[in-house]
């Protein structure tokens, strides 16, 4: 028989004289550990939501790594790289690599009779992964891009949309100028998409990959490069370095060096940023825990001093220190517990309210999401309360000490 976790029980149990100061310092510490639980919980379920939700709309306009022209990746001027079945098979068959796509890129203008916007064309073939485009249509479906024929139809950014009084269904012409000099298109558009990340909004539009080639009077084998997504994010590194060993500083057919680059080397601020999201965390993860802690330790002060007499009555019997500090950690887990289950119903009963009826809103144009995004972590959750019951009844190791001072014979005496 445990016999400090018996008379823990009974302790715990005893409602008594519900004029004790005890009571209400055990509701205060279980409070406080509820409290600060509930929010470490809603925190991190925010954070990985809002970071993986912004890292998922950049990857999805720029996948994880890009294949193309040395001089491409390291400026602005579009050249253009071979993309041929044989360069294909080495990227497919990369460790790491999940999936690879082919595309092009066009600058144009689009031009309704009233008004006009200078565009990026990107034009995709059959391998084209449209899952994060059709997360985010708002209007009208993705039609089946093409290698081999211009099927004239694109997808626009509900931006485009609106500032051309755009809908799906109708026609606009393109204009494109380069050393060829001016030649126009007429496209029809299929699609209107949101992704709420404005600086790729604004630009991008999608269209048949042959119509991008041939725009810019490349050979049918060749594109502005290729897209790739890797099997596991967190080995992005050590899959890129596997590329540069196989394909960086090789030529192709037509005498163009093929060079690569991260989505991280594309957009360094974006991603930087969502970094700083990381010490936001700590530091909240860190008051909580303090919080947590002060109020159990003062919970276990006010419990003890007021549990005196029995103390000595135990010491008197022969029970040791140590017997009597396992008897008040006992006590203090049984408060740590339900504070941890009222934090865990509290903290996932929000997370689940705003996931599913997403009840506070953002504004899209600065926070990139129209809703507060959360992220359920059933394996961070689990490992967050046992992180609290630990460090929480680590910070009462040292309180439970004051029980050695209490003298057997004074304190059966105390009142």
């Amino acid at each position: 028989m445990n016999l400090p976790l018996f008379i823990a029980r009974r302790i715990y149990s005893d409602q008594g004289d519900k004029r004790k100061v005890s009571r209400p310092a055990i509701r205060i510490a279980t409070a406080g550990v509820a409290i600060g639980l509930a929010v470490m919980l809603v925190s991190l379920s925010v954070v990985f939501g809002f970071k993986h939700s912004i890292q998922n709309k950049v990857i999805g306009f720029g996948s994880h790594i890009q294949v193309g022209d040395f001089m491409t990746l390291q400026g602005d001027e579009q050249y253009p790289i071979q993309m041929d079945d044989s360069m294909m098979a080495v990227l497919k068959n990369t460790p790491g690599v999940k999936h690879v796509e082919r595309f092009a890129l066009k600058q144009g203008i689009l031009k309704t009779n009233t008004d006009f916007l200078g565009v990026a064309f990107k034009g995709v073939g059959p391998e084209f992964d449209s899952t994060f485009i059709h997360e985010n249509m708002v209007e009208g479906s993705i039609p089946k891009f093409s290698d081999e024929a211009s099927h004239n139809k694109i997808l626009i950014s509900k931006i485009m949309a609106d500032k051309l009084n755009l809908k799906c269904g109708d026609k606009i012409f393109a204009y494109f100028i380069d050393h060829q000099g001016v030649r126009a298109r007429r496209f029809t558009i299929c699609g209107i998409y949101q992704t709420n990340l404005t600086q790729y909004d604004q630009v991008t539009c999608f269209t048949d990959l042959y119509t991008a080639v041939k725009l810019n009077g490349w050979e049918p084998d060749q594109t502005s490069g290729a897209e790739l997504t890797v099997k596991d994010f967190s080995k992005l590194a050590e899959t890129e370095q596997i590329l540069i060993n196989k394909v960086n500083r090789t030529e192709d057919h037509y005498g163009e060096t093929y060079s690569s680059r991260t989505i991280q080397e594309v957009n360094p601020n974006i991603f930087h940023w969502l970094d700083l999201l990381d010490l936001n965390v700590w530091m909240i993860l860190v008051l909580m825990i303090a919080v947590a802690g002060v109020t159990m330790i003062s919970g276990l002060l006010i419990i003890i001093l007021e549990r005196t007499t029995m103390i000595g009555v135990l010491k008197a019997l022969g029970a040791r220190n140590r017997m009597i500090r396992k008897t008040f950690l006992w006590f203090a887990v049984f408060i740590i517990g339900k504070g941890l289950l009222i934090g865990n119903l509290l903290g996932i009963g929000i997370i689940l309210l705003q996931h599913f009826t997403g009840l506070v809103k953002l504004n899209p144009t600065t926070y990139y999401v129209s809703t507060v995004p959360v992220e359920i972590n059933i394996p961070v959750f689990i490992l967050l309360n046992i992180a609290t019951l630990l460090v929480s009844i680590f910070v009462l190791i040292a309180p439970s000490y004051l029980i050695s001072h209490i003298h057997p014979a004074k304190s059966m005496r105390y009142e």
